[in-house]
């Protein structure tokens, strides 16, 4: 992208991208609102394409920033979100007389509600790099040139949200003051 792009190297871009993109925000929000944050994300590109520098960023990582903040916006309470979704699962783990294999699937909404309340809890900056890594498959250097931060410091907060998890999975208490 280093001239401005025609129509058609705009529809080659989204096809590319947007069902990327579009994985990702739904992972974080329900599938309508990320087919609208998809759409506002390519608005907004199309609208800063003459400023987009590849030096900088690739295109992906660009329309993931872009993408990211729109969510960030969007999503302000994201952590209450978490926390209901969380105690909504905890409600329905629970039974009285199980057999082995709903024991399994009891344990794993049991576990899905701690992760819930895990993610909730989690710095947004930590949650954000976690999740854009887990579920955007973007790199710690594209989550880097995503967030305006070094590489050493996406590294940092992905260590300090998987130890989290990995705490609260082995049923320790997590570290908050990392």
């Amino acid at each position: 992208m280093t001239k401005p792009l025609d129509r058609d190297a705009w529809v080659e871009l989204y096809d590319r991208h947007a069902r990327d993109l579009h994985r990702y925000l739904a992972l974080r929000v329900d599938a309508a609102i990320a087919d609208d944050l998809v759409s506002e994300t390519f608005l907004i590109a199309w609208e800063r394409r003459q400023s987009f520098d590849p030096a900088r960023a690739s295109v992906k990582a660009w329309l993931f920033g872009i993408g990211t903040n729109l969510l960030r916006q969007h999503v302000r309470s994201e952590g209450r979100r978490l926390r209901a979704w969380a105690r909504d699962h905890g409600r329905r783990a629970v039974a009285d007389h199980v057999d082995d294999r709903t024991a399994s699937a009891v344990d794993a909404k049991s576990l899905m509600s701690d992760l819930g309340e895990v993610l909730a809890d989690l710095r947004p900056e930590e949650r954000d790099v976690l999740l854009m890594i887990a579920w955007g498959d973007l790199s710690a250097a594209e989550v880097a040139e995503v967030t305006e931060t070094p590489v050493a410091t996406v590294r940092t907060r992905l260590f300090r949200a998987r130890a989290k998890l990995r705490a609260k999975i082995n049923g320790q208490e997590g570290d908050d003051g990392a």
